[in-house]
This record gives C-alpha cells, structure tokens and sequence, in this order.
C-alpha cells in the first residue's frame, strides 16, 4: 500500500499528468495494483470532448506506465533521483475495451512479465468495475541524464 505522499515522492509527474492516486497492492518484483480517481475537473475533458468526457486512451496507458515505475522503484529498493529518467520503450497490443468517464474509479493491474539488460516489460489491464477498459503490453527503461 502506498498513498499519494508516498508516490509524489517517487514519481516525478505532477499534475495534471500525475494518473495515480493510490497502491493498493504491491508485491516486490511480480506485480502492483495501483488506483486513479478520474473526475469531471481533469483538464483534458475541456476538449475531449465538450459533448461527451471520455478519458483519451494514451493517459490510461501513461497511468499503467507511472504504475509500472512504482513496481520498478519498489523492486529495485531505490528512489529516482533528478538525474534518473523512466521512459516509454514500447507498447504492444493496446487495446481499449470500453470508455472512461468521469466518476470511473481505474484499478490497474500491471506485473512484470521479464527484466532484462534495464529494459523491463509488463502486461497491463485496467478495469472500471468488472470490465476491462484497457490492456497493453508495455516496455521501459530506466535513464540516468545528464
């Protein structure tokens, strides 16, 4: 379990790119279960769309990615530092079932399926409810900048 001032301080977003609220589970190098409020007041329903909030499927995949990282820090016993970077490498087989609305609660689940050369891959699926809204499989890699 981690709450948000747990993540803010391993995660470097804020908002209103910040898309985890909360861990509910977390277990060390296998899997994380993570939480995002979603809410009429996120900026990006201003103009998608006007008529109809729905929430744009690349920030479900960015949610999966942060909760991705904190399976990562968590796993590795370390906290990024401002020289420390966890980029995208990949998305595979993104998929979106069904469209997120304000006053959805996300629940993702993302495991790690392998880790290799600071290269790691996991497979994603975030639910509302019982139905899944989103699945990918997502590659990333961790970078120090200079």
């Amino acid at each position: 379990m981690m709450d948000i001032h747990q993540i803010l301080k391993l995660l470097p977003h804020r908002y209103p790119i910040l898309l985890v609220d909360r861990v509910l589970s977390v277990e060390k190098g296998q899997r994380i279960q993570a939480l995002k409020n979603v809410t009429i007041n996120e900026p990006f329903f201003t103009g998608h769309f006007p008529h109809r909030p729905v929430m744009p499927g690349v920030l479900m995949l960015e949610a999966m990615a942060q909760a991705a990282a904190l399976l990562t820090f968590h796993t590795l016993g370390v906290a990024p530092d401002d020289k420390t970077v966890y980029y995208f490498a990949g998305i595979d087989g993104a998929r979106f079932k069904r469209p997120v609305e304000p006053g959805d609660q996300l629940v993702m689940d993302v495991t790690l399926e392998r880790a290799k050369a600071s290269i790691y891959k996991f497979k994603g699926v975030t639910r509302v409810g019982d139905e899944v809204a989103c699945e990918a499989e997502l590659m990333c890699t961790m970078r120090t900048i200079a």
